[in-house]
């Protein structure tokens, strides 16, 4: 069947799935906004998905992180293609399929995130491991050292126990065989570590929406598309150039708040999906 010609019977404008998840992600970034201004709480670092490795990770972060948004662009951005592009898809699949669809694609965007994290953090891991395996005068002077130009007093907590550190080798330095003394800054050691890895935090429905971009694009592809509400362009190139614009940006943006390539691995596990269930043919 193809489904450029495909018009499902009672065609909705808004569809279940699709205005629950507008719902719940509204409702979410409300509830961010007030608990954060009323009591100092911060929902994006519980429901925030960590990486995997980190003391604050929890399994159900997989989920909750897709209902998490930094501002208002962000959620506008993804809640208004969510709605015009998965409407489409809901009544073309129904609400069970594309709600599998968006929840896998979601799930997979945080997997090839931190997939690819891992191997560009996991060095700097290794080279803390080491340094809590062996505090040596030497190896804490160069730790640091190498981390003294990041820590800044508006670190918080982590500047006082970095001045406490500084105070720590200075009389290490004078008695370096005191265990005491090598315990006390191993233990700052050990807090950086965790510090780094609790501070990434992926939130959004981005990976989701750039699966469902990519289904769209894949179920329709000579459909057009006004980019500025004035340039025509075809779906399937609509699509092709954003993934590889989100593989050039995560290459190249590697300092930046944006999750490229976890866009990306929303695409691709959308692409692998796909191909599994017309291989099926489920539908």
């Amino acid at each position: 069947m193809s489904y450029q010609q495909y018009s499902p019977q009672g065609f909705r404008l808004l569809t279940p799935v699709v205005k629950n998840l507008l719902i719940i992600n509204g409702l979410m970034f409300l509830a961010t906004v007030a608990l954060q201004n009323a009591y100092g709480y911060d929902l994006t670092d519980v429901l925030g998905l960590h990486y995997f490795g980190a003391q604050k990770f929890a399994p159900y972060q997989l989920i909750t992180y897709m209902f998490m948004h930094g501002g208002v662009s962000h959620i506008v951005f993804n809640m208004f293609a969510l709605w015009m592009f998965g409407n489409i898809l809901e009544n073309v699949w129904g609400s069970r399929r594309f709600l599998i669809y968006y929840l896998i694609t979601g799930v997979g965007a945080a997997l090839v995130h931190y997939m690819i994290f891992y191997f560009e953090f996991n060095p700097v891991v290794q080279a803390l491991n080491d340094i809590i395996n062996h505090p040596t005068l030497s190896n804490l002077q160069s730790f640091g050292n190498s981390v003294g130009q990041g820590i800044s007093p508006y670190s918080g907590d982590l500047y006082v126990r970095f001045q406490e550190f500084n105070g720590t080798l200075r009389r290490l330095a004078y008695n370096p065989d005191n265990q005491a003394l090598i315990e006390s800054a191993k233990g700052f050691v050990i807090d950086y570590k965790e510090f780094l890895l609790n501070k990434p935090v992926v939130i959004g429905a981005s990976g989701a929406v750039f699966g469902i971009l990519l289904a769209f694009g894949m179920l329709f592809p000579n459909t057009m598309l006004y980019v500025y509400f004035f340039f025509p362009v075809k779906a399937k190139w609509f699509v092709l150039f954003y993934g590889l614009l989100e593989l050039y940006l995560g290459f190249t943006q590697t300092n930046s708040n944006v999750a490229h390539f976890a866009h990306l691995g929303g695409m691709i596990f959308g692409f692998f999906l796909i191909k599994y269930w017309k291989r099926k043919g489920v539908y």
